[in-house]
Parts: C-alpha cells; structure tokens; sequence
C-alpha cells in the first residue's frame, strides 16, 4: 500500500465525513440562497448574488444553529455518560464504573504508559484540564456557536421585520423572543431524542462490524461492550 493510500485507510472516517459535511454545506447555501430569493421577489424585492447570499445574517443563523445544537449533544452525552449509566447500551460504561474512575484504570499520574500523552502524566493543572479537554471543547464550541447563532439571528429577525416596515429589538431583547427559542429547542429536541434513542435501541439490536454496536451474539444484559 502506497504512503496516499495509507493515510487514506487510517483517516477514512474523518475524511469522508469531512467531505461529506463541505458537500452538505454547498448544497444547503445553494437551496438556501435560491429559496430567499425566491422570498425577496415574492416581496417584490431586488434578488442578491450567490456571494451576497453567503454574508447574510439568514444564511449564517440557519449554519450556526444546527452546529449549536450538535455541540450541544457531544457536551451532553460526553459529560452525562461519566456518572449516567444503560444496563445493556454499549454507548454506557459498565455499571460499576460510574464517575470518573481511579487514576490506574484511567491510566494517568504514576499509572501512564510509555505511549501515553504527556499531560496524562503530569500533576496537577495541566492533567486535571487535559482529563476534561474533550468535554471543554465541545462545551465551548457549543457556546460560541450559540452565542453566534443569538448574533446573527437578531439580525436576520429584524432585517426582517425592517422589510414588513417593523421596529427592530435589541440583542437582549431577541434573546427572549419566540423566534430565537423556536430555532433553539427545535434543534434541541431532535439531538435529545437521537441520543436518547441511540442508548436504548443499541441494547436489544446490533449492526455487525460497527463500534457503536456490541457484537451481534452478545447478550441484551451486556453493558459497556463495543465491536470492532
């Protein structure tokens, strides 16, 4: 196997998501900017280019909040999955593993492996926020994406209202408007009710070859099993 091809085979999975997710963007900035135009001509409205679709605050809040809310979820399960358990899920820890576990199984301190990264060894500071840098980041993606979806929301909102002849609000004002809550929960929901149902359809049914799925002759009752 060529050096390419190598690199292929090990970063698959981030690669075809990733081209996926470009792929998805594109399509959605075309639909999207062909349906606002379509919104600007039936209010007898001058239509905007492709590019002047792409700095619009419409086109903008429709991205960021649905980044938001899948942060959102990773934050959840990556935090709530420490302490919350599913008798039978392999997306739960075993039942007496709740918590965030001793140092040796966690293998940090004096426990680390040659191989291990190098905050895992280290004390203090530095290996208490690395043993939580996952959750931290997708805490913070969550946030900032949020905080730019409130941002660019309010000003999709009363461009709007500006073009029905309406006073615009506040940043502050927007942040407790149905519209912006409507766009919140909406996505909210859905994020729940995957991973919700992720952890207890993965108890009783299996998808063979798959890490997020338990062997397919393991019991209903394992718990913590992954396949490979």
């Amino acid at each position: 196997m060529t050096r390419a091809g190598r690199f292929l085979h090990a970063n698959g999975l981030t690669l075809v998501f990733g081209t996926a997710f470009v792929l998805a963007l594109a399509g959605q900035a075309v639909t999207g900017h062909a349906d606002f135009n379509n919104q600007l001509v039936a209010e007898q409205l001058h239509p905007v280019s492709f590019g002047g679709y792409l700095l619009t605050s419409d086109f903008a809040v429709d991205v960021t909040e649905n980044w938001q809310s899948e942060y959102l979820q990773f934050f959840l399960y990556i935090f709530g999955t420490v302490w919350l358990l599913q008798k039978g899920s392999p997306e739960s820890k075993k039942l007496d593993k709740a918590g965030p576990e001793a140092d040796e199984d966690q293998k940090v301190g004096r426990y680390a492996k040659p191989d291990s990264p190098r905050w895992a060894s280290a004390g203090g500071v530095r290996q208490a926020w690395y043993s939580r840098s996952l959750g931290t980041l997708m805490c913070t993606l969550f946030l900032l994406s949020w905080l730019t979806q409130s941002i660019t929301g309010v000003a999709a909102y009363n461009e709007e209202h500006l073009r029905e002849l309406q006073a615009p609000i506040s940043w502050f004002e927007y942040l407790g408007a149905a519209d912006f809550w409507n766009r919140t929960l909406q996505n909210w929901q859905s994020e729940l009710l995957a991973v919700g149902s992720m952890a207890i359809f993965s108890v009783y049914l299996r998808q063979r070859g798959s890490p997020e799925s338990k062997p397919v002759g393991s019991a209903h009752t394992s718990t913590g099993v992954e396949g490979g």
